[in-house]
């Protein structure tokens, strides 16, 4: 029996890919979809556009939920049509030949910025000063080492890694851990969480509760995926997608049940090995 087929066979049953979500501007919500191209840095399309404020930083989700409502949806020529509760439907041109501006939350330097409208958009859903940019080629940004990333590993604007990868299962488990808490302190039972919290690119079902964390190389369909790290959370998870209000959960009983090194974990980051595409029902193999 080979390696693949013994790990394969330890799992039981069929594990597949569940969902695919594609974020065309860092930090807002996701797009569910069925099939996607996959390229060296990431899904095609995911995460080449960010917001910046007048210094060049990505503001954060826990200082800016409002970022959560916005929907964007790439064009065919590369442009956004962005959308949110409150402001007008935008659209945006490419920005291939925009002016560069700083960025000073990857070690990348400069952008290309998005049109003057994009900048008042994003200002007004803010309530602050900011900018549209958009990355005009991702390989000029490498996965750091410090989170997994080997010479020639390169990403978006997602930073740490070009995908991140959840389970149904594990989901599931952390609901009814969340459940018993809540029993114990006699509170009345929580609505399941939606996955949407972990922004995930990659949703697989079939596998055991946190069967991933031990994984180092995963098959997807046609595709390899080296396992670069686990995913460490933070309160951006505790604002729900639906709502933007804040609560608890899932912080609180991950620390319970997944916390070591000083941090709480959920979901692991990938890098693809080979480029090619994705479609929902793939069959998930894990390879080491």
């Amino acid at each position: 029996m080979t390696l693949v087929k013994a790990l394969s066979r330890a799992y039981g049953g069929r594990m597949e890919l569940a969902e695919i979500r594609k974020y065309p501007v860092k930090s807002v919500s996701g797009l569910v979809v069925d099939s996607a191209v996959v390229k060296p840095w990431g899904l095609d399309g995911d995460r080449r556009w960010a917001v910046v404020d007048e210094n060049g930083n990505n503001p954060w989700v826990g200082e800016h939920p409002k970022l959560l409502s916005v929907v964007a949806r790439v064009t065919d020529e590369d442009g956004l049509l962005l959308d949110a509760p409150g402001l007008p439907q935008l659209k945006v041109p490419p920005a291939t030949t925009g002016e560069s501006a700083p960025v000073n939350f990857l070690d990348l330097g400069t952008a290309h910025l998005a049109d003057g409208a994009a900048h008042a958009w994003f200002s007004r859903l803010l309530g602050k000063p900011a900018r549209l940019i958009w990355l005009d080629d991702p390989r000029r940004l490498p996965v750091s080492p410090a989170h997994g990333g080997l010479p020639g590993d390169v990403v978006s604007f997602a930073g740490d890694a070009p995908f991140l990868l959840t389970s149904r299962s594990s989901l599931r488990q952390l609901d009814d851990w969340i459940l018993e808490g809540a029993l114990e302190r006699q509170e009345d039972p929580p609505a399941p969480l939606d996955m949407a919290r972990f922004r995930p690119s990659l949703v697989i079902d079939g596998a055991p509760p946190y069967a991933e964390d031990k994984w180092r190389e995963i098959r997807i369909g046609p595709l390899d995926f080296r396992v670069t790290e686990l995913c460490d959370r933070c309160v951006t998870t505790t604002y729900d997608p639906a709502t933007l209000e804040k609560g608890k959960e899932p912080i609180r009983t991950l620390a319970r049940h997944r916390r070591w090194d000083g941090k709480t974990w959920f979901g692991i980051r990938l890098v693809p090995r080979t480029p090619g595409a994705l479609h929902l029902g793939d069959p998930v193999t894990i390879l080491a």
